[in-house]
Formats: structure tokens, C-alpha cells, sequence
């Protein structure tokens, strides 16, 4: 192989690399502010043909569960986030890897999920789910900001 050819083969190594999440950079708190699900309810014929009160309804829950969902990376390959079982509210934990393809694999207890880190900078998050459920959509999460106590 000539150096010519070894070139563009040294760039594309590089660029590829500059794009490589590292897992510390998820550290902090996360709110999801979108979900793509989300969208497919408010679309819906169910949706779209309820009763002013009943869509109003559905859209408190919609935004009390986007505003509930926080999670928050920190040292240790840690975990913590909200979730909701049996309509509450509950604190979880679960341990997080993220490899050079940032693909995030989730460890709580025996479950496992994985999502694809599609966009990412300093504010924003999205991950998309890898699953074989077609309502897995995009979830976009932004960084909450904690306030300095004085």
C-alpha cells in the first residue's frame, strides 16, 4: 500500500473517531423532551376522535410523563432514571456501558435495552432504541442545567 492510498484510509480512521462518545461526557441529568411515540398518540384516531376533555387529559399525563422522565449518568458506569410502573412514579438504578459505535446497553437487574446515541453535543441527547418493537421511537433528552446554590 502506498502512503497515497494509506491517506484517506488515516483520515476516515480519524474522523470516525472524533465522533466516538465518550461515557463520561454523559454525565449530569438528562429530561426527555420529545419521544417520537408520543407523536404516534397524538396522531391517532383514538386521539384525534376523543372528547376535548379526554384529549386534555391524555395530554397532562403526556406531559407529566415527559417532564417526569430525568435520567442521570454519573461515575461508575451508574444509572439512575425515572420510570413509571403501574401508573407511578419509581426511581430506578441500573449500570450503562456505551462502546465505540455508541451503541448505550442499559443493565437493570435481568433486563437489558440498548439504544443507538443518533445526535449528541454539550445540551441535547438522543438516543434511538434498538428493539423489536415498532413504538420504539427517538427519545431527545436535554441537559438540565443545576443552578449554583450562593
Amino acid at each position: 500500500m502506498n502512503s497515497l492510498t494509506l491517506i484517506p484510509a488515516l483520515f476516515l480512521s480519524f474522523f470516525l473517531n472524533i465522533n466516538q462518545i465518550q461515557i463520561q461526557e454523559l454525565f449530569g441529568k438528562w429530561q426527555l423532551v420529545y419521544f417520537d411515540g408520543i407523536e404516534r398518540i397524538r396522531k391517532s384516531p383514538q386521539f384525534l376522535n376523543a372528547d376535548s376533555a379526554t384529549q386534555a387529559n391524555m395530554q397532562y399525563r403526556i406531559q407529566y410523563r415527559l417532564e417526569s422522565t430525568v435520567y442521570q449518568f454519573s461515575a461508575g458506569d451508574s444509572l439512575k432514571f425515572t420510570d413509571f410502573e403501574n401508573q407511578q412514579l419509581v426511581l430506578k438504578k441500573a449500570k450503562v456501558k456505551l462502546d465505540d459505535q455508541n451503541i448505550l446497553t442499559i443493565y437493570e437487574g435481568n433486563e437489558v435495552r440498548q439504544a443507538k446515541i443518533v445526535e449528541f453535543d454539550a445540551n441535547k441527547l438522543v438516543l434511538q432504541p434498538i428493539s423489536q418493537n415498532p413504538g420504539a421511537g427517538k427519545l431527545v433528552f436535554e441537559r438540565i442545567i443545576e443552578k449554583k446554590e450562593k
